[in-house]
């Protein structure tokens, strides 16, 4: 199996969002910021600086503190590398002070380098394409010699560890992470020096240097306990007014060994540095306009939101758009550090907001949904009892190492659905197993549709979406209210996603309902005795 599998999840998922125009010109020589959109960030800057001094006094000429994230795809290139450095300069010019910017590897690096491995592995050691996409940018902005030098050396140490893997024929997730690491070192150093020429102090810091500590579980470590003071700690000796350009992604295990976070890695980096510097916004820079109602390729009059609460950002993870990894949300969630998605391609775009409670009062925030997913009935066979039957099935899933999306159940009988990238193996195996105490059924050719809704209005929900399904021949195959309170998941067929999804969306978001929108009722007053 090729190695780039091994991470294939660590790598940024599409989120649902409409395409930004993407300007075609190179030129490093800016125009002038548009008047239109300098005086609508300004009005942004000013109706946040209001917003923060509802809760606690502060200066108006105070900056506000933040943590700036960008990926690979903000950084793809050398004519992208300047964009994201003027773009740091306006932003700070609009009042705005980062504390730090954390940074993924140059656009496709992180692949290239598993690519790299796996030939490695085979005989061939080659990074020539690696080397001139780092070396070109370097050259095309002239910049001094020291940062030449370092990335220069990062490239020829690991193009020598390529060669020892090539040798051994061997590369163990310890060394996978190190491999990995280069991208992520190499990109910060050419963005520093990028901001110190365009007259924004900046130095590059590995993550490591600034207390970004953890476990010494290679290919998916956590952030230990201590990372807090640390990043505190280093932060301290940090002049606010220098921007620490860290790398996103990797750390340092407690031997001092290279580590990687895992999916959600630099997103994660940004949060736990947001989060333990108390800092006032967390923002992750992508190349989309944030959380959309449902994803653009499919819905068309997909709009955007300008505001949903953590839980609700974590339900449309986990259903599909991922825009922000719930691990990378839990740092900002425990020090109630506000997360604002935003797009690097067009920045005077407001962006979504993630917070604690949403300022929106809305019936429905998103649809989403999971396509080509298999739904498991299971009934037991023996008299089992419901604790004895689901504690059997429940240890049969811990046994196959198997996780379930949408689940729902009664004494003696369980449907629950299994999502695609679960191995088949095990699953033909499970199934075998329960056959010996239940009668299984398993369907294939399903998808999941979520809606992330208010669920103590569930009952308008519900009505409008059986109205919607009843006209439009829709089958539900099951139904499920998630414990966390913000979703409510449907089973349909495959074939039927589509409509289902386009004809809600109509209802919930564009006023062409096909059925009367449902409405609450208020308790009819009580006769006076």
């Amino acid at each position: 199996m090729k190695l780039y599998i091994l991470f294939l999840s660590f790598l940024a998922a599409e989120a649902f969002v409409v395409p930004a125009r993407r300007s075609s010109a190179v030129t490093f020589l800016r125009e002038q910021p548009d008047e239109e959109a300098a005086e609508s960030s300004h009005e942004e800057i000013k109706a946040y600086r209001s917003q923060l001094s509802s809760n606690a006094e502060r200066s108006s000429d105070k900056p506000i503190d933040v943590v700036m994230k960008f990926g690979g795809s903000s950084l793809a290139n050398l004519e992208r590398i300047d964009h994201v450095a003027h773009l740091i300069q306006d932003q700070i010019s609009y009042g705005y002070r980062p504390r730090a910017i954390v940074c993924s590897a140059m656009g496709k690096t992180t692949n290239s380098l598993l690519s790299a491995g796996d030939f490695a592995l085979e005989g061939r050691v080659n990074i020539d394409a690696i080397r001139t996409l780092h070396t070109s940018t370097m050259k095309a902005f002239d910049m001094p010699e020291s940062t030449v030098k370092e990335v220069t050396e990062l490239l020829q140490e690991c193009e020598d560890m390529l060669n020892g893997v090539r040798l051994i024929q061997e590369l163990s997730p310890k060394s996978l992470d190190q491999l990995v690491s280069y991208g992520e070192r190499c990109s910060v150093r050419i963005m520093a020096a990028r901001l110190n020429q365009i007259g924004v102090p900046a130095q590059a810091f590995d993550a490591w240097e600034v207390g970004v500590l953890t476990s010494a579980e290679f290919g998916d470590a956590r952030l230990l306990p201590s990372a807090e003071k640390a990043i505190r700690d280093a932060f301290d000796k940090i002049d606010p007014n220098i921007v620490a350009v860290v790398t996103g992604f990797i750390g340092h295990d407690p031997k001092k060994r290279i580590t990687t976070l895992g999916r959600g890695g630099s997103d994660l980096t940004a949060t736990a540095l947001g989060s333990a510097l108390a800092l006032d916004e967390i923002q992750v820079w992508k190349d989309v306009d944030g959380i959309l109602t449902s994803d653009p390729r499919l819905v068309p009059n997909a709009q955007p939101v300008s505001d949903v609460s953590y839980e609700e950002a974590a339900e449309l993870a986990y259903f599909g758009a991922q825009v922000l990894h719930p691990v990378a949300m839990q740092p900002a969630m425990k020090k109630n550090v506000p997360v604002r998605v935003k797009n690097s391609y067009n920045p005077v775009a407001p962006g979504t907001i993630i917070q604690h409670e949403k300022v929106n009062d809305r019936l429905v925030t998103a649809i989403t949904y999971k396509r080509a997913i298999k739904m498991m009935d299971l009934h037991s066979t023996q008299m089992l009892g419901a604790y004895g039957f689901l504690a059997r099935v429940f240890s049969e899933f811990e046994k196959h190492k198997l996780s379930v999306d949408v689940l729902a159940s009664s004494e003696v009988s369980v449907s629950l659905t299994l999502d695609k990238k679960q191995d088949s193996a095990e699953i033909d195996g499970l199934v075998k197993d329960l056959e010996g105490y239940a009668d299984v059924v398993l369907e294939e050719n399903k998808s999941i549709l979520t809606l992330i809704a208010d669920v103590e209005r569930s009952s308008e929900v519900l009505a409008t979406v059986f109205r919607v399904f009843s006209m439009s021949g829709i089958k539900v195959k099951m139904m499920s209210q998630g414990a966390s309170k913000v979703n409510i998941s449907f089973v349909v067929d495959d074939d039927e996603l589509e409509r289902a999804v386009l004809e809600l969306h109509k209802c919930f978001f564009e006023d062409e309902c096909s059925v009367p929108l449902a409405k609450s009722k208020a308790p009819a007053a009580m006769a006076a005795p």
